[in-house]
């Protein structure tokens, strides 16, 4: 067996374990990434992008669809389905060539093609042919679908997110399991397309949220375009002629059993941490099989272990992934000196239409005590009318004892714009009233946020500090 010996070894070549072999390069220190599978991130191959291509077309359908509302009628249209999954494959195809040209281009002794697993502290072998010894060991194996019963005993005739792009037509019939962000956002993408989608989940959530008042409205608006099987019960899935059959039952109890020509489980991810016997790097691990992590330094207990990305649990998005891997790379190319580096605030944000939002601290985690809540209803919002996108809720958190913006949840059209601006001013500490001093056009979606800043000013009693500009009123706010 071949022996290397490397100063840090990174199991895994996505996002996180590229940043991870960036950042152990920079710091002088040699860097080995040992890759399993395929080169090319989850994002470019079965995630973000492939999903936005896909989401793309299903708007496109859907604005021709309802454009007679605008007083603009299109005779005769129709989605080629083949078309639309062919541009979907050719422009994933093109975003996975970026990311495995860049890697195959690293030097040839910083990369190592194989399954690892641990069998010492920092020592790894990689399947049968490679022995490899550091001085630390980045985990950064990403995670996978996770498929439960009824639907683990016919796992070859369901589909996954991965699977969705592959498609080489829109099915007839959708059953979509999970009402999280990625059962959401393709299951309303294909059902624009011209699926006929069922979701169902065991809960009463759609999408992230945790404020109670952006639930209640995320179920109505959704209720209006999707049919929404929540609280239900699924008895069995079987392989039968033209599909899959599903028996469940709803929430109201009754029975109902339909055949699907397609299935797509959505049930989350589980992070990759089988297989690596992370108990042989002397970690212990708690029942669902991780170790202590700790976020700022992404180390695993006192360990020269580091977890980064998607297999760490913490928050699976690309661009938390690139953090861990960065911190994880740096911290492991220094140990044992360490360093805690402060994270950036938390945002998220679902592709679903109206568009779902996530930023900063979630309500969930707020003392009621101490915060108060701006909101504004994009029922009337002018922008929002003129575009014919008048759904959905913000809401958004400050302190009452320094008036500092806290986080926000919504669902509201363009929504990831607004989440950037938030995000930036809940990282910033900016409070109410300097937020209110910024600029806003009109007419613009971000008018919105102003009138949600002017009820929460009022509620943290700070008005009299806002300036009478701030306060000045514009049509159709």
């Amino acid at each position: 067996m071949h022996k290397r010996e490397v100063d840090v070894a990174i199991i895994g070549a996505g996002s996180a374990g590229l940043n991870a072999r960036r950042a152990v390069e920079k710091a002088g220190r040699r860097p080995l990434m040992i890759e399993g599978g395929p080169y090319g991130t989850t994002c470019a191959r079965v995630g973000c992008m492939p999903s936005k291509l896909l989401i793309a077309a299903s708007e496109a359908a859907h604005n021709v669809e309802h454009a007679g509302r605008f007083g603009v009628v299109v005779d005769a249209w129709k989605v080629d389905a083949g078309a639309v999954m062919q541009r979907v494959r050719a422009e994933r195809d093109r975003f996975v060539g970026f990311v495995v040209e860049d890697t195959e281009d690293l030097p040839a002794e910083q990369r190592l093609r194989g399954h690892a697993r641990f069998t010492g502290p920092t020592t790894l072998r990689v399947d049968d042919h490679t022995e490899v010894h550091a001085d630390a060991v980045v985990v950064a194996a990403g995670s996978t679908p996770v498929i439960p019963p009824p639907y683990d005993a016919i796992r070859d005739h369901v589909m996954v997110n991965d699977d969705v792009f592959e498609l080489d037509d829109i099915p007839r019939s959708l059953a979509v399991v999970g009402t999280g962000i990625i059962g959401l956002e393709l299951g309303q993408a294909l059902q624009r397309l011209g699926a006929e989608t069922t979701f169902f989940s065991p809960f009463d959530d759609l999408g992230p949220f945790t404020d109670p008042e952006i639930k209640r409205v995320t179920r109505e608006v959704l209720d209006e375009e999707l049919d929404l099987q929540l609280r239900s019960t699924m008895h069995s899935a079987e392989v039968v002629d033209g599909g899959i059959a599903l028996a469940w039952t709803d929430a109201g109890g009754e029975r109902h059993r339909r055949v699907f020509e397609k299935v797509l489980v959505a049930a989350g991810r589980r992070p990759n941490l089988q297989g690596l016997d992370l108990e042989q790097a002397g970690l212990t691990l708690d029942d669902r099989g991780f170790p202590d992590w700790d976020a700022t330094t992404t180390q695993a207990g006192d360990s020269a272990v580091f977890l980064a990305g998607d297999v760490s649990g913490h928050r699976p998005l690309l661009h938390e992934a690139s953090d861990e891997g960065r911190i994880a790379g740096a911290n492991a190319a220094r140990f044992p000196d360490i360093s805690a580096h402060v994270r950036r605030t938390p945002l998220a944000v679902a592709f679903t239409d109206p568009n779902m939002a996530m930023v900063g601290q979630a309500w969930k985690d707020l003392d009621p005590d101490r915060i108060a809540v701006g909101e504004v209803s994009f029922a009337n919002q002018g922008r929002s009318r003129v575009m014919g996108m008048n759904r959905g809720l913000l809401r958004v958190y400050g302190d009452r004892h320094c008036n500092v913006l806290v986080g926000a949840e919504f669902i509201g059209p363009r929504a990831e714009h607004l989440a950037h601006l938030l995000a930036w001013s809940v990282q910033q500490g900016m409070t109410v009233t300097r937020a209110l001093q910024m600029p806003f056009y009109h007419p613009v979606i971000e008018e919105g946020l102003r009138t949600a800043l002017r009820d929460l000013a009022a509620k943290l009693r700070v008005t009299r500090q806002c300036r009478d500009e701030d306060m000045a009123r514009s049509p159709g706010m």
